[in-house]
């Protein structure tokens, strides 16, 4: 999920990438077809975070080191700027 913290993010954006990522876990363990389990379980097998809590996670990381930085940053600038209006 690189750069997904920059990410809008939508309910469609956020399911799809879940499945991809429940997907290849899945593969990882060798589970296939009639011996399925639960997403949470999956989760927890893997010490994974749901895509969202994740994404959610990166995103205020992003946000504090954004904010820390030098006025003259222009990411910050982007992040602060007010339109007048």
């Amino acid at each position: 999920m690189y750069g997904a913290e920059t990410w809008r993010t939508t309910t469609t954006t956020i399911k799809k990438v879940q499945v991809f990522i429940n997907s290849c876990l899945r593969k990882i363990l060798n589970i296939h077809w009639p011996d399925t389990i639960s997403n949470s379980l999956l989760w927890e097998r893997t010490n994974q975070l749901p895509a969202e809590e994740e994404i959610r996670k990166r995103r205020w990381k992003w946000i504090g080191h954004t904010l820390l930085k030098s006025s003259k940053c222009i990411t910050k600038q982007a992040l602060t700027w007010n339109p007048e209006g």
